[in-house]
């Protein structure tokens, strides 16, 4: 089986860097090789990284509550760099405030996301999914 790549890191201005940490450590753990680009990443750094790496998916991570303005948009900017159909995740506290995720999810899937956790999710799960979305299982 060949070893899939995954870019992470932490989008916007958001600077929380354990969690970050964690899903680096668990999705390497789990058999990806993983791009790390840390935190306050830019949307064209995740595009860029993807590219470079000829990444399987894009995973984003937003602790600060600024994850749904940060995001928008990413999808078209993928689409227009040649990674038309990388699967994008994204997960955390991704909008401010108590929300329904439903609603959330909703707003993300409009943006062109594969697949958003709420906050509290294990890591072992978006592993999971990861693996379906990219047919490794």
């Amino acid at each position: 089986m060949n070893t899939r790549t995954v870019v992470t890191g932490v989008i916007g201005a958001d600077a929380h860097a354990v969690g970050n940490k964690i899903i680096a450590f668990a999705l390497n753990e789990a058999g990806f090789k993983v791009v790390n680009l840390g935190v306050m990443v830019s949307q064209e750094e995740f595009i860029e990284a993807a590219l470079e790496t000829n990444a399987d998916a894009i995973l984003v991570s937003s602790l600060y509550g600024h994850g749904e303005i940060d995001c928008q948009g990413l999808r078209e900017k993928c689409n227009e760099a040649g990674l038309e159909g990388i699967p994008l995740l994204a997960g955390g506290n991704l909008v401010v405030g108590k929300q329904n995720f439903e609603d959330v999810a909703l707003r993300f899937d409009k943006m062109g996301f594969t697949r958003i956790y709420p906050p509290g999710t294990t890591i072992d799960t978006t592993i999971d999914e990861l693996k379906e979305i990219l047919k490794m299982n």
